[in-house]
């Protein structure tokens, strides 16, 4: 027996009573449960290093989305573009997208995440050079496809890999990142192209690329992969690192390993096949929540904010765009903090409730000035309604559809089912984004109004069909979108 080290009660380092309770003397036995208690707490370190090295991806997403906004008109002028054509350079960066979207799972399920990353970046900076050396509108064109493509991919695959080597307890949280620096990039390029030129501005977007070829040597696979194909020494080398060296990992090991061997008997699902009755729960949950996300308004608010608050009036236009530009970010940070505490169901349903009040404060903005009525309160109810909107965008409709989508999808489904919902997505930005000058036309009131709309279908969507997959791991959300299924049933 080995004595333990007490503290002297009478000088007062025993602080309670309770203290006087435990035990002076402790076997060497459980001296070594402790230590061993003590090195099975896992590291962090190399999961932040992951994810860090992920969204970059994320970032070089918000640099493409951003660059064409502050370029406009020098692109015009030195190129001599018409209107027609330099909207056709913005709009089908959307197209080049849906492309990588549609291809997106397949490469993230044959090569694996690291390497579907890579290929993303290779096309984005090949794309960013051809934007550089343009010289007509035709190689402005082809450089903003193969910048939508990467995106399109990169809008797949980093919530995906956070998601795979990411602790349950941090999954969400460090999930909601991709979309942090989706709005972190989107700003920066604002920012810098009112300061540099726009050839300057398209090498900046090479950047992040640049970062994310070098960073993913340096960190491993998504375990969960490796596991799936079969990979045994990769898949318990990777576990191993992001869970710390001396982290006994044989539970968690056995559980992937179980559930990935019962899907390997399982044939891959083809993209109808994601249709049967088996699957449909989750589809419906990632297709809709894509839907909800883009049909609420969010591309074409966003992307013709400066013009909605000038219609307000001239007063709105200078602050209400600033106001704008500067609120993403923050509260973006505080809906990544919120999503591991408050849980995926609440924060969206409060994000859903946020984004209908916006849109109905805004329509009703519209609405007093084609009456004449309080025409003083048109320019504040605007700016109030839009910002209302982005706040409560930013902190829940923005981020936790895709976090949800990560998590929803059996593994050997993952790659159909993750092309499906990102071409949605994309599918529904192009429309709202395409069709919002046109509905303002129509009726501005009536715009926000059916924006309105959608976000109360939203909170009725979320409350009958969304699970709640805070602190489950993948496994376990799969038996909570089956409940009446059990063992092979709830994989299959």
């Amino acid at each position: 027996m080995a004595i333990g080290k007490h503290k002297d009660v009478e000088n007062g380092e025993i602080n309670g009573l309770k203290a006087l309770e435990k035990p002076l003397l402790i076997s060497s036995s459980e001296c070594e449960d402790a230590q061993r208690a003590m090195k099975r707490e896992p590291s962090l370190w190399m999961v932040l290093l992951c994810t860090l090295v992920a969204v970059y991806g994320s970032f070089e997403f918000g640099s493409c989305v951003g660059y064409s906004a502050p370029t406009q008109s020098v692109i015009r002028e030195e190129l001599h573009l018409s209107l027609a054509q330099y909207s056709m350079f913005g709009s089908i960066l959307t197209i080049g997208a849906m492309v990588g979207a549609v291809t997106s799972g397949p490469i993230a399920d044959f090569i694996g995440r690291k390497g579907a990353m890579r290929v993303s970046a290779i096309f984005c900076i090949t794309g960013w050079l051809a934007v550089y050396l343009s010289t007509g509108a035709l190689s402005l064109y082809f450089g903003r496809v193969l910048t939508g493509y990467g995106i399109g991919v990169f809008s797949y695959v980093v919530p995906v890999f956070i998601a795979e080597i990411a602790p349950k307890n941090l999954r969400g949280g460090l999930t909601t990142l991709n979309q942090l620096m989706i709005v972190t990039g989107s700003s920066i390029a604002f920012l810098l192209g009112t300061v540099i030129s726009w050839r300057t501005l398209a090498l900046t977007g090479i950047i992040p690329c640049v970062f994310l070829i070098v960073g993913v040597w340096f960190v491993p696979e998504s375990p969960r992969w490796l596991a799936k194909v079969g990979n045994e020494k990769g898949f318990q080398a990777a576990l191993q690192r992001l869970r710390g060296k001396d982290v006994d990992i044989s539970d968690e090991a056995a559980e992937i390993k179980d559930y990935n061997e019962t899907l390997q008997r399982l044939p891959k699902a083809r993209l109808l096949e994601l249709f049967q009755s088996k699957y449909i729960r989750p589809v419906i949950i990632g297709v809709g929540l894509m839907i909800f996300q883009q049909f609420g308004g969010i591309n074409g608010i966003g992307f013709y904010a400066s013009e909605t608050f000038a219609l307000a009036g001239p007063s709105a236009s200078k602050s209400g765009t600033i106001s704008y530009a500067c609120l993403q970010v923050p509260i973006t940070v505080i809906g990544a903090i919120l999503m591991d505490k408050s849980g995926r169901k609440p924060l969206i349903m409060v994000s859903a409730s946020g984004t209908f009040l916006g849109c109905f404060l805004a329509g009703t903005s519209f609405f007093l000035k084609g009456h004449g009525l309080l025409l003083a309160w048109v320019p504040v109810l605007a700016i109030s309604g839009v910002l209302t909107y982005i706040a409560s965008f930013s902190i829940g409709m923005g981020a936790v559809p895709w976090v949800i989508m990560s998590e929803i999808f059996p593994i050997h489904v993952k790659g159909a089912a993750g092309s499906l919902v990102v071409l949605v997505n994309w599918l529904g930005a192009w429309a709202v984004s395409y069709t919002f000058n046109f509905l303002m036309s129509w009726s501005p009131s009536g715009t926000f109004f059916v924006y309105s709309g959608f976000s109360l279908l939203t909170i009725v969507f979320v409350a009958k069909l969304v699970p709640e997959t805070k602190g489950k791991t993948l496994e376990e959300i799969q038996a909570c979108i089956n409940p009446a299924r059990t063992g092979l049933e709830i994989l299959n």
